[in-house]
Protein backbone atom coordinates (compact mmCIF):
# COMPACT_ATOMS: atom_id res chain seq x y z
CA UNK A 1 0.00 0.00 0.00
CA UNK A 2 2.18 2.63 0.79
CA UNK A 3 4.54 2.27 -2.36
CA UNK A 4 0.95 2.71 -4.12
CA UNK A 5 0.62 6.12 -2.54
CA UNK A 6 1.42 9.01 -5.15
CA UNK A 7 2.58 12.03 -3.69
CA UNK A 8 3.47 15.50 -5.31
CA UNK A 9 5.78 18.34 -3.92
CA UNK A 10 3.63 21.17 -5.30
CA UNK A 11 4.49 24.97 -4.94
CA UNK A 12 2.31 25.47 -1.69
CA UNK A 13 3.84 22.70 -0.02
CA UNK A 14 7.43 23.87 -1.33
CA UNK A 15 6.22 27.47 -0.01
CA UNK A 16 4.57 26.17 3.20
CA UNK A 17 7.82 23.88 4.54
CA UNK A 18 9.41 27.07 3.50
CA UNK A 19 7.42 28.96 5.62
CA UNK A 20 7.98 26.27 8.89
CA UNK A 21 11.54 26.40 8.63
CA UNK A 22 11.86 30.08 8.31
CA UNK A 23 9.48 30.20 11.87
CA UNK A 24 11.62 27.58 13.30
CA UNK A 25 14.30 29.88 12.82
CA UNK A 26 12.49 32.83 14.57
CA UNK A 27 11.03 30.49 17.52
CA UNK A 28 14.75 29.97 18.20
CA UNK A 29 15.03 33.48 19.29
CA UNK A 30 12.65 33.75 21.94
CA UNK A 31 14.12 33.38 25.41
CA UNK A 32 12.88 30.41 26.69
CA UNK A 33 10.79 31.10 29.89
CA UNK A 34 10.51 27.03 31.70
CA UNK A 35 7.11 28.05 33.43
CA UNK A 36 5.18 30.10 31.24
CA UNK A 37 6.26 27.65 28.65
CA UNK A 38 5.32 24.55 30.32
CA UNK A 39 1.59 26.79 30.94
CA UNK A 40 1.27 26.87 27.81
CA UNK A 41 2.25 23.39 26.69
CA UNK A 42 -0.31 21.73 29.32
CA UNK A 43 -2.95 23.99 27.59
CA UNK A 44 -1.52 22.53 24.07
CA UNK A 45 -2.07 18.85 25.68
CA UNK A 46 -5.67 20.03 26.61
CA UNK A 47 -6.86 21.17 23.52
CA UNK A 48 -5.23 18.82 21.24
CA UNK A 49 -6.92 15.94 23.58
CA UNK A 50 -10.47 17.67 23.73
CA UNK A 51 -9.94 18.86 19.55
CA UNK A 52 -8.82 15.28 18.56
CA UNK A 53 -11.81 13.84 20.43
CA UNK A 54 -14.34 16.13 19.07
CA UNK A 55 -13.37 15.28 15.60
CA UNK A 56 -14.43 12.09 16.33
CA UNK A 57 -17.84 13.88 17.29
CA UNK A 58 -17.26 14.50 21.47
CA UNK A 59 -19.26 17.50 22.24
CA UNK A 60 -17.19 18.57 25.44
CA UNK A 61 -14.63 21.78 24.94
CA UNK A 62 -11.54 22.77 26.34
CA UNK A 63 -13.71 25.86 28.88
CA UNK A 64 -15.33 22.48 30.07
CA UNK A 65 -12.39 20.59 30.86
CA UNK A 66 -9.74 23.30 31.87
CA UNK A 67 -9.79 23.48 35.37
CA UNK A 68 -12.02 20.62 36.67
CA UNK A 69 -9.41 18.21 37.08
CA UNK A 70 -10.45 15.48 34.93
CA UNK A 71 -10.92 12.27 36.67
CA UNK A 72 -10.71 8.72 35.31
CA UNK A 73 -13.00 6.52 37.31
CA UNK A 74 -17.03 7.31 37.62
CA UNK A 75 -16.51 9.65 34.28
CA UNK A 76 -18.79 9.55 31.60
CA UNK A 77 -17.53 8.47 28.46
CA UNK A 78 -16.75 11.78 26.63
CA UNK A 79 -14.62 13.20 29.68
CA UNK A 80 -12.76 9.01 29.66
CA UNK A 81 -12.27 9.76 25.95
CA UNK A 82 -10.30 13.14 27.07
CA UNK A 83 -8.46 12.09 30.14
CA UNK A 84 -7.12 9.03 28.08
CA UNK A 85 -5.83 11.39 24.94
CA UNK A 86 -4.11 13.62 27.69
CA UNK A 87 -2.04 10.66 29.14
CA UNK A 88 -1.87 9.79 25.26
CA UNK A 89 -0.09 13.31 24.21
CA UNK A 90 1.51 13.65 27.78
CA UNK A 91 3.34 10.65 26.59
CA UNK A 92 5.09 12.16 23.60
CA UNK A 93 5.21 15.88 25.05
CA UNK A 94 7.03 14.47 28.07
CA UNK A 95 10.20 13.12 25.91
CA UNK A 96 8.85 9.52 26.50
CA UNK A 97 9.25 8.03 22.99
CA UNK A 98 11.75 5.99 20.67
CA UNK A 99 14.33 7.79 18.59
CA UNK A 100 12.49 6.41 15.67
CA UNK A 101 8.78 5.03 15.13
CA UNK A 102 7.82 1.79 15.92
CA UNK A 103 5.00 -0.55 16.39
CA UNK A 104 5.03 -1.46 20.15
CA UNK A 105 4.79 2.47 20.32
CA UNK A 106 1.95 3.11 18.11
CA UNK A 107 0.03 -0.04 19.44
CA UNK A 108 0.97 1.46 23.21
CA UNK A 109 -0.72 5.38 22.09
CA UNK A 110 -3.72 3.01 20.86
CA UNK A 111 -3.76 1.23 24.20
CA UNK A 112 -4.01 4.81 26.01
CA UNK A 113 -6.17 6.34 23.92
CA UNK A 114 -9.17 3.38 23.94
CA UNK A 115 -8.56 2.04 27.50
CA UNK A 116 -11.60 1.62 29.11
CA UNK A 117 -13.71 2.67 25.89
CA UNK A 118 -12.89 -0.21 23.35
CA UNK A 119 -12.96 -4.02 24.35
CA UNK A 120 -9.58 -4.49 22.42
CA UNK A 121 -6.88 -0.91 22.69
CA UNK A 122 -3.73 -2.27 21.03
CA UNK A 123 -4.57 -4.62 19.20
CA UNK A 124 -5.06 -4.71 15.22
CA UNK A 125 -8.64 -5.38 14.29
CA UNK A 126 -9.68 -9.18 13.42
CA UNK A 127 -12.58 -7.95 10.71
CA UNK A 128 -13.50 -6.65 7.51
CA UNK A 129 -13.75 -2.91 7.15
CA UNK A 130 -15.69 -0.46 5.08
CA UNK A 131 -17.19 3.04 4.61
CA UNK A 132 -20.73 3.10 3.49
CA UNK A 133 -23.01 5.35 1.99
CA UNK A 134 -26.11 6.55 3.26
CA UNK A 135 -27.63 4.05 0.08
CA UNK A 136 -25.47 1.11 1.80
CA UNK A 137 -22.81 1.81 -1.20
CA UNK A 138 -19.29 0.56 -0.30
CA UNK A 139 -17.46 4.27 -0.16
CA UNK A 140 -13.51 3.03 0.96
CA UNK A 141 -12.34 -0.54 1.76
CA UNK A 142 -10.19 -1.34 4.18
CA UNK A 143 -6.99 -3.37 2.99
CA UNK A 144 -8.37 -7.09 4.60
CA UNK A 145 -7.38 -7.55 8.31
CA UNK A 146 -4.74 -10.09 7.64
CA UNK A 147 -2.66 -7.91 5.73
CA UNK A 148 -2.41 -5.04 8.67
CA UNK A 149 0.37 -6.24 10.49
CA UNK A 150 2.71 -6.24 7.59
CA UNK A 151 1.16 -2.72 5.85
CA UNK A 152 1.69 -1.85 9.37
CA UNK A 153 5.30 -2.61 9.11
CA UNK A 154 5.83 -1.17 5.39
CA UNK A 155 4.64 2.52 6.92
CA UNK A 156 6.50 2.13 10.03
CA UNK A 157 9.60 1.57 7.54
CA UNK A 158 9.16 3.70 5.11
CA UNK A 159 8.85 6.94 8.22
CA UNK A 160 11.99 5.81 9.40
CA UNK A 161 13.84 5.67 5.85
CA UNK A 162 11.73 8.66 4.13
CA UNK A 163 14.19 11.29 2.74
CA UNK A 164 11.03 13.72 2.63
CA UNK A 165 11.08 16.64 5.26
CA UNK A 166 9.55 15.74 8.68
CA UNK A 167 6.47 17.64 8.42
CA UNK A 168 5.33 15.72 4.96
CA UNK A 169 6.25 12.73 6.94
CA UNK A 170 4.01 13.25 9.45
CA UNK A 171 0.93 13.86 7.19
CA UNK A 172 2.43 10.50 4.93
CA UNK A 173 1.47 8.76 8.54
CA UNK A 174 -1.19 9.78 9.33
CA UNK A 175 -3.28 9.85 5.62
CA UNK A 176 -1.39 5.81 5.44
CA UNK A 177 -2.97 5.22 9.14
CA UNK A 178 -6.26 5.81 8.37
CA UNK A 179 -6.05 3.77 5.12
CA UNK A 180 -5.13 0.71 6.28
CA UNK A 181 -7.45 1.19 9.60
CA UNK A 182 -5.47 -0.75 11.37
CA UNK A 183 -7.84 -0.79 14.83
CA UNK A 184 -11.76 -1.27 14.88
CA UNK A 185 -11.90 2.01 16.58
CA UNK A 186 -9.77 4.76 17.63
CA UNK A 187 -7.64 4.90 14.03
CA UNK A 188 -8.12 8.54 13.73
CA UNK A 189 -7.19 9.68 17.28
CA UNK A 190 -4.01 7.12 16.44
CA UNK A 191 -3.36 8.70 13.45
CA UNK A 192 -3.23 12.36 14.84
CA UNK A 193 -1.30 10.61 17.94
CA UNK A 194 1.69 9.54 15.43
CA UNK A 195 1.45 12.50 13.23
CA UNK A 196 2.19 14.26 16.96
CA UNK A 197 4.90 11.85 17.91
CA UNK A 198 7.01 12.22 14.39
CA UNK A 199 7.10 16.09 14.72
CA UNK A 200 8.53 16.15 18.15
CA UNK A 201 11.33 13.34 16.70
CA UNK A 202 11.68 15.29 13.81
CA UNK A 203 12.27 18.74 16.47
CA UNK A 204 9.34 20.54 14.76
CA UNK A 205 6.57 20.34 17.63
CA UNK A 206 8.05 23.73 18.96
CA UNK A 207 8.76 22.27 22.26
CA UNK A 208 5.02 21.27 22.60
CA UNK A 209 3.66 24.58 22.50
CA UNK A 210 1.04 23.98 19.26
CA UNK A 211 -2.38 22.28 18.99
CA UNK A 212 -2.32 21.35 15.14
CA UNK A 213 -5.72 19.83 16.27
CA UNK A 214 -7.24 22.75 17.06
CA UNK A 215 -6.88 23.70 13.50
CA UNK A 216 -8.67 20.39 12.31
CA UNK A 217 -11.40 20.20 14.76
CA UNK A 218 -12.17 24.26 13.30
CA UNK A 219 -12.14 23.14 9.66
CA UNK A 220 -13.51 19.50 9.93
CA UNK A 221 -15.27 19.39 6.21
CA UNK A 222 -12.11 20.50 4.63
CA UNK A 223 -10.09 17.77 6.67
CA UNK A 224 -12.32 14.88 5.74
CA UNK A 225 -12.26 15.78 1.60
CA UNK A 226 -8.08 16.59 2.34
CA UNK A 227 -8.32 12.39 3.10
CA UNK A 228 -10.87 11.10 0.28
CA UNK A 229 -8.33 10.45 -2.18
CA UNK A 230 -7.69 6.85 -1.87
CA UNK A 231 -4.26 6.64 -2.78
CA UNK A 232 -2.82 10.45 -3.23
CA UNK A 233 -1.89 12.83 0.10
CA UNK A 234 -0.95 15.71 -1.60
CA UNK A 235 -3.82 17.40 -0.68
CA UNK A 236 -3.97 15.97 2.95
CA UNK A 237 -0.30 17.15 3.23
CA UNK A 238 -1.01 20.69 1.87
CA UNK A 239 -4.30 21.08 4.74
CA UNK A 240 -1.81 19.67 7.30
CA UNK A 241 0.93 21.81 6.51
CA UNK A 242 -1.57 25.08 6.45
CA UNK A 243 -2.44 23.99 10.14
CA UNK A 244 0.76 23.87 11.37
CA UNK A 245 1.34 27.22 9.60
CA UNK A 246 -2.25 28.18 11.48
CA UNK A 247 -1.03 27.12 14.61
CA UNK A 248 2.88 28.68 14.78
CA UNK A 249 1.23 31.72 13.73
CA UNK A 250 -1.21 32.14 16.66
CA UNK A 251 1.89 31.03 19.64
CA UNK A 252 4.05 33.79 18.59
CA UNK A 253 2.32 36.61 20.17
CA UNK A 254 2.18 35.35 23.01
CA UNK A 255 5.66 34.26 23.29
CA UNK A 256 6.42 37.96 22.17
CA UNK A 257 4.48 39.48 24.73
CA UNK A 258 6.56 37.66 28.02
CA UNK A 259 8.95 39.97 29.12
CA UNK A 260 9.43 37.76 32.30
CA UNK A 261 7.96 35.20 34.47
CA UNK A 262 6.35 36.52 37.44
CA UNK A 263 5.59 34.28 40.61
CA UNK A 264 1.94 33.27 39.55
CA UNK A 265 3.81 31.58 35.87
CA UNK A 266 4.66 29.40 38.32
CA UNK A 267 1.24 28.14 39.72
CA UNK A 268 -0.27 24.90 38.61
CA UNK A 269 -3.42 25.93 36.02
CA UNK A 270 -6.05 25.49 38.12
CA UNK A 271 -4.29 27.41 41.26
CA UNK A 272 -3.68 30.30 38.75
CA UNK A 273 -7.82 30.24 37.83
CA UNK A 274 -8.33 30.41 41.65
CA UNK A 275 -6.10 33.03 41.89
CA UNK A 276 -7.40 35.17 39.03
CA UNK A 277 -11.11 34.42 39.95
CA UNK A 278 -11.13 35.79 43.43
CA UNK A 279 -8.53 39.17 41.79
CA UNK A 280 -11.92 39.70 39.87
CA UNK A 281 -14.07 38.67 42.39
CA UNK A 282 -12.95 39.99 45.76
CA UNK A 283 -13.86 38.81 48.88
CA UNK A 284 -15.67 35.93 47.43
CA UNK A 285 -16.80 32.67 49.53
CA UNK A 286 -15.54 29.56 49.41
CA UNK A 287 -19.56 28.27 48.20
CA UNK A 288 -18.74 30.81 45.16
CA UNK A 289 -15.20 29.20 44.63
CA UNK A 290 -16.58 25.47 44.79
CA UNK A 291 -19.75 26.40 42.26
CA UNK A 292 -16.84 27.13 40.06
CA UNK A 293 -15.21 23.96 39.94
CA UNK A 294 -17.61 21.49 40.81
CA UNK A 295 -16.01 18.40 39.72
CA UNK A 296 -12.70 19.44 41.67
CA UNK A 297 -13.12 17.88 45.34
CA UNK A 298 -13.89 19.94 47.79
CA UNK A 299 -11.17 18.77 49.99
CA UNK A 300 -8.75 19.31 46.84
CA UNK A 301 -9.76 22.81 46.19
CA UNK A 302 -9.47 23.66 49.85
CA UNK A 303 -5.58 22.69 49.73
CA UNK A 304 -4.97 25.10 46.38
CA UNK A 305 -6.73 27.85 48.31
CA UNK A 306 -4.59 27.22 51.24
CA UNK A 307 -1.56 26.70 49.29
CA UNK A 308 -2.31 30.85 47.66
CA UNK A 309 -2.64 31.69 51.31
CA UNK A 310 0.91 30.16 52.24
CA UNK A 311 2.28 31.54 49.53
CA UNK A 312 1.11 35.50 50.63
CA UNK A 313 -0.80 35.25 47.01
CA UNK A 314 -4.38 35.57 49.12
CA UNK A 315 -5.74 36.78 52.20
CA UNK A 316 -8.68 35.21 54.19
CA UNK A 317 -11.24 37.75 55.82
CA UNK A 318 -13.09 36.28 58.57
CA UNK A 319 -12.67 32.59 60.74
CA UNK A 320 -15.72 30.85 60.76
CA UNK A 321 -17.07 28.79 57.63
CA UNK A 322 -18.54 32.21 56.40
CA UNK A 323 -14.91 33.58 55.34
CA UNK A 324 -14.04 35.55 52.54
CA UNK A 325 -11.04 35.68 50.54
CA UNK A 326 -9.24 38.70 48.21
CA UNK A 327 -6.15 38.98 47.09
CA UNK A 328 -3.16 39.89 49.43
CA UNK A 329 -2.81 43.55 49.41
CA UNK A 330 1.45 42.79 49.20
CA UNK A 331 0.92 40.16 46.53
CA UNK A 332 3.40 41.48 44.18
Amino acid sequence: MVDDIKYKETQLIKRLIAEIESMKDVFKQFKEFSHIEENIRSESVLKSAVFSARIEGNSLTPDKLRFEGVQRKNEDTARLECFNLMRAYKLITSGRYPKKVTLCYINKLHFVAIDKLSPSPGKFRQEPWAIFSQSGAVVYLAPPHTDVPRLMQDLIKYINKSPFHCVVKSAFAQYVLEKIHPYADGNGRVGRLVSSLILHQGGYSFRGLISFEEDVDANRSSYYEALEPDRDVTIFTEFFLESLVSQIKRLFPKLQAVQSESREDLLMPRRREILEIIIEHPYCSFDFLSRRFQRVNPKTLHHDIKYLQKKNFIEKVGKTRGSLYKSASNRL
